[in-house]
């Protein structure tokens, strides 16, 4: 894995604290071990992937198989608390609706399932801006900011919320890796319409947290098979794009 070096001068944050707090949650990040996607990260993905389009029926059945497979309640949680920024309020809002509903059920009929770790508190004079641009460029494998440009510059407001909230007040939060986030968000990108760009931009990212070519393939082929041909076709093409790209 890349490891870059942050020299930015942090204004709210030491930087010696900036870096302890990042590295909590960067240390986290990378795929397992092999070549292939576990039953325990396709079930993620496929949770994911349910809650962008809406199938509760299928979101309920990928939930249940998931906590089978090692999920925990929290990761769960944390996918679809994650995804209401790319597919809105209402489609978590609806997945919690039916976790909850599922949980209450597995309870009733006597099974245990793991909780799983809870989010740490934050670090203190947490400074959101800078650590927000600091996940955002590791993500996408940059080793500084580049000059705003395109709807930075439009609508600058919509960057602070990507920055502060989106890459900070929720990927500060260590109960979820980042390669499982960004398996999160390409599952539901994909199963989502008119996200092309946004899912071959974080097709780039996933990689970068340690989704291999042979990972990203056996990926496209799980929605292909489990969301719908249409969207596994686009999910296809754009792994063998990105896989091009990076001359992987």
């Amino acid at each position: 894995m890349r490891r870059f070096a942050w020299r930015r001068t942090y204004l709210c944050m030491s930087k010696k604290t900036f870096l302890a707090a990042l590295a909590a949650c960067v240390g986290l990040c990378g795929a397992a071990d092999g070549q292939a996607l576990s039953a325990k990260q396709q079930q993620m993905a496929l949770i994911a992937a349910f809650t962008a389009n809406g199938d509760q029926d299928k979101l309920k059945k990928a939930l249940e198989n998931g906590l089978n497979q090692g999920v925990t309640v929290n990761e769960a949680k944390e996918i679809i608390i994650q995804l209401y920024a790319y597919t809105g309020f209402p489609r978590s809002l609806n997945a919690v609706d039916t976790f909850m509903r599922l949980m209450q059920q597995r309870q009733e009929a006597g099974l245990q399932d793991t909780l799983g770790k809870e989010a740490s508190p934050r670090p203190q004079n947490f400074n959101r801006d800078e650590y927000g641009k600091a996940v955002r460029n590791k993500l996408f494998g940059r080793t500084q900011e580049p000059p705003a440009a395109g709807y930075q510059l439009f609508t600058p407001v919509l960057d602070t919320y990507l920055k502060e909230h989106l890459f900070a007040d929720i990927f500060v939060r260590d109960n979820l890796d980042y390669f499982s986030r960004e398996l999160a968000t390409i599952s539901a990108l994909a199963a989502m319409s008119g996200t092309q760009a946004q899912l071959a931009a974080h097709l780039g990212a996933a990689m970068n947290m340690g989704l291999t070519p042979q990972q990203a393939k056996e990926w496209a082929l799980l929605i292909k098979k489990k969301i719908g041909r249409k969207e596994g076709k686009i999910a296809q093409k754009l792994v063998r794009q990105t896989i091009q790209l990076r001359n992987v």
